[in-house]
């Protein structure tokens, strides 16, 4: 299991566009991915539940991924929160 937490510095937080892009990375893993916002941890490769997190700018994220390959899932979805988000 690898997590690691990132703070939002996107304006808008984690609007429709980019939170699509992250489900559709997110589900390229075969490895459990959840987000994790104020305690509440939903499935990173539903977009119901990443919108559901309501995550701002200055808000804090956990990234928990689990299983085969955890670690390139892990590396590839902090690349694309810096990029992004």
């Amino acid at each position: 299991m690898k997590e690691f937490t990132y703070v939002l510095k996107d304006p808008e937080g984690i609007h429709a566009r980019p939170a699509g892009q992250l489900v559709k990375l997110a589900a390229s893993f075969p490895c459990n991915i959840s987000i994790e916002k104020a305690g509440k941890p939903v499935n990173a490769k539903g977009i119901l539940g990443v919108m559901s997190l309501g995550a701002k700018q200055g808000e804090e994220v956990k990234i928990v991924t689990d299983g085969e390959k955890e670690d390139e899932a892990s590396e590839a979805l902090l690349n694309f929160l810096k990029e992004n988000l």
